[in-house]
């Protein structure tokens, strides 16, 4: 039957515009699918680049970490019959493998970086049964010893970065097989045969019987490993813990060491040929393998504890003034350039009960660029080889000077009343919450300071403009960061002692009298008390001037934080 020659047409032409709409949506979709492939591939470029620069000189800090963890695999069962004089053909006695060991994450004080821990970690394997009913040993556990402040984040199907699991490797391993070497295979994996009697084993009505039973638990373990990732693991470990004995324990129980928290479980170990004896199978010649542990990649985040967090623009003076409150201690790189901190330093700082801080007992008082300081240490150290003699001489004929109250050292613990940290961060740009510069390198480690310090350069002409370059980085990052800040430092305050020409120690007065206004009417915190405004403290860390006011407000900032964290 022929068709009107306008309808065919008319259709030809639907059929045409609806396949170029088509082609124009796939277009589209393709388009877009390759500008967020472009975006990955430059942000992991740039994060790529951002570490190789926090590795420069040395400097072996680390703050984020992708691992992979596999539990021990468990030992195979033993396939063995005992004998005996006048016991020729004895029972079996094919002992069963040892479980796989687990592996733990344990957070720790003493570590302050992940660099120490390996990208691979793989519990210990269970030993295999052996004849005359030796089981195999369990593996001990594994355990990971982490920073305290690190985040853990378990890393789904779909993430790039994720490896595969136990059973998607395995399927992996089977590609390309046909039906009857991939049968051939997973029985392989499976199964431990008696020596030459593998054939005769595979035909027999109970082994059927018992690869369908095993089949059947793999199923379920499958079913729960599906269930688990309903639920994956994410901790934030910021605080050991201890095992507490009951007082209903028995006497005599031990103490329990806490081994942190699981993250990857050893595997089972296989069954030895006893397991399969029955009354119509009196000599059973197969047992089975050991399973495999958990696979499981894990994403490391360190975020630090520090009490009090610095937040200041490059070459703010941040570093010298952690130098300063330490009494140089804290071993800080200053220079005359950007970007000389390039990794989070905390340094401690112990008070007396009369505020003195033991950063002021060290005999330094001018902290200058480390250049400058490494050389004339050198000097100091040919003058006093030079000089030895003579000042023993003059020693040995001297009265004994007296002696201060307080000195630092092991002489300070008598009188330490409070201690807190301070941590240096990097320098803060505009743009770091889009993770410019060192960006979100420098802002994960302010997450979690009780309170927030802005350190500004007042000799620069607009100071303020610092101050709020700092706040919109902050609460860009993460809304209401910016409320942890305290005070503002207006450090390089030299001037303000009164030394140097009269216009430039009034013109200092008067930058700083606008910064204090500037403070007040912009940079005011809400509370759930009210409002409260930052203090503006000035200083001078280079010449360590009015450093005890800053060390007794951030010691009343601390009390107060902690106080309401508990």
């Amino acid at each position: 039957m022929l068709r009107p020659f306008c309808r065919s047409l008319s259709r030809q032409r639907r059929l045409f515009h609806c396949s170029g709409a088509a082609c124009q949506e796939a277009s589209n979709a393709a388009i877009e699918t390759q500008e967020d492939e472009d975006n990955l591939q430059d942000l992991l470029r740039r994060k790529r680049k951002t570490e190789w620069k926090r590795r420069q000189g040395g400097q072996s800090f680390l703050d984020n970490l992708i691992i992979n963890v596999r539990g021990g695999n468990g030992g195979d069962g033993c396939v063995a019959f005992h004998r005996e004089k006048w016991k020729p053909m004895g029972p079996p006695s094919g002992g069963s493998g040892g479980r796989g060991g687990d592996v733990y994450i344990l957070p720790t004080p003493n570590l302050t970086t992940l660099s120490s821990i390996p990208k691979r970690v793989r519990g210990a394997a269970g030993g295999n049964g052996q004849g005359t009913w030796q089981n195999g040993k369990n593996a001990p556990p594994t355990i990971i010893k982490v920073p305290l402040g690190t985040v853990i984040r378990e890393l789904l199907p779909g993430d790039s970065r994720r490896t595969k699991d136990e059973w998607e490797a395995e399927e992996e391993s089977l590609e390309g097989l046909n039906p009857e070497e991939r049968r051939a295979k997973l029985r392989d994996d499976r199964w431990v045969h008696y020596p030459r009697y593998a054939d005769d084993n595979v035909n027999r009505d109970v082994f059927k019987q018992a690869e369908a039973a095993l089949y059947r638990e793999e199923r379920a373990r499958r079913w729960a490993r599906k269930q688990r990732l309903l639920s994956p693991i994410n901790l934030d470990l910021d605080k050991t813990e201890e095992v507490v004995i009951s007082d209903d324990a028995p006497l005599g129980m031990g103490q329990q060491e806490w081994l942190g928290h699981i993250v990857a479980r050893g595997g089972n170990g296989g069954l030895g040929n006893p397991h399969f004896l029955s009354p119509i199978s009196r000599s059973p010649k197969f047992a089975t393998r050991g399973h495999e542990g958990e696979r499981i990649t894990l994403y490391l985040e360190l975020k630090i504890l520090a009490d009090i967090g610095l937040v200041g623009m490059p070459n703010a003076g941040k570093s010298t003034l952690l130098r300063a409150l330490t009494g140089g201690r804290a071993k800080t790189e200053v220079a005359g350039y950007a970007f000389t901190t390039l990794n989070p330093i905390v340094g401690v700082i112990r008070v007396a009960e009369d505020g003195t801080f033991e950063g002021a007992l060290q005999g330094e008082h001018i902290f200058d660029e480390t250049a400058i300081e490494e050389e004339r240490l050198r000097e100091r150290e040919l003058s006093d080889i030079e000089n030895s003699e003579e000042q023993l001489r003059l020693q040995d004929n001297s009265p004994d000077s007296p002696r201060p109250d307080i000195e630092p050292g092991h002489d300070f613990d008598v009188h330490e009343t409070f201690r807190f940290t301070v941590a240096d961060n990097p320098g803060l740009i505009s743009g770091a919450s889009e993770n410019v510069g060192l960006g979100h390198s420098f802002l994960r480690s302010m997450e979690r300071s009780l309170a927030l310090v802005y350190v500004v350069d007042l000799s620069r002409p607009e100071p303020w403009d610092e101050l709020r370059d700092l706040k919109d980085e902050l609460e860009k990052y993460q809304p209401g960061m910016s409320d942890k800040a305290h005070m503002v430092i207006a450090n390089k305050a030299d001037l303000l002692g009164g030394e140097g020409d009269r216009d430039a120690v009034e013109e200092a007065r008067e930058k700083l009298r606008k910064l204090e206004e500037y403070v007040k009417t912009e940079m005011t915190v809400k509370t759930p008390d009210g409002e409260r405004i930052l203090d503006v403290i000035p200083t001078s860390a280079k010449m360590s001037q009015n450093l005890k006011k800053v060390v007794v407000l951030m010691q009343k900032y601390v009390q107060q934080a902690r106080t309401v964290k508990v």
